[in-house]
């Protein structure tokens, strides 16, 4: 099995994180000084440099106010609809 972080799926997650972010209006500086981490351990995970676990999506969640379950339905759906959104 390959790993996710090359899958088609795990670019569409990746898309989907940045989206989220862009569209709350926080930059990657912003983001990270939320997260108590550095601005380049952000670009690092939206480049796929850096594979998130479920608990650091969570909290990349919470400091973008938006819910994780949200989050995920939002995923699950790009996922299906083939990465285009």
């Amino acid at each position: 099995m390959q790993k996710s972080q090359f899958t088609a799926n795990y670019g569409v997650f990746l898309k989907e994180l940045k989206r989220v972010r862009e569209k709350a209006g926080v930059t990657q500086e912003q983001l990270s000084r939320r997260l108590g981490g550095t601005q380049s351990f952000i670009s690092k995970c939206e480049r796929g440099e850096r594979r998130l676990d479920i608990v650091e999506v969570r909290a990349w969640c919470k400091a973008l106010d938006i819910s994780f379950v949200a989050f995920v339905s939002r995923l699950n759906r790009a996922i299906e609809a083939g990465g285009t959104k």
